[in-house]
């Protein structure tokens, strides 16, 4: 888990967007519960920023240098499944 420390090398903002109570967001929630303070912790001056819409489906977002964003869609995804995809936005350098 050495990636969590590198998130703010590559990564420029972070955005995870999700439901405060669809069942599709349950996972995404539970992935900031568990997740969120180690993650900011380990990056301080990273921009880390949840947004809660109701009805929305969960997304996490990360801008790069130069206002490149990807976006990966969350809905259906498990906690692990979650991390291993931000794992992925870390490992691109866009």
């Amino acid at each position: 888990m050495a990636w969590r420390g590198q998130l703010s090398r590559n990564i420029k903002e972070l955005r995870i967007l999700l439901c405060q109570s669809s069942p599709s967001s349950s996972s995404t929630r539970a992935f900031v519960e568990k997740n969120y303070k180690t993650l900011k912790t380990s990056n301080p001056k990273l921009p880390i920023l949840i947004r809660e819409s109701s009805g929305i489906e969960p997304q996490l977002w990360a801008r790069y240098d130069m206002g490149v964003e990807k976006v990966v869609q969350l809905e259906g995804l498990s906690e692990a499944q979650i991390s291993k995809a931000l794992e992925d936005l870390v490992s691109i350098k866009a």
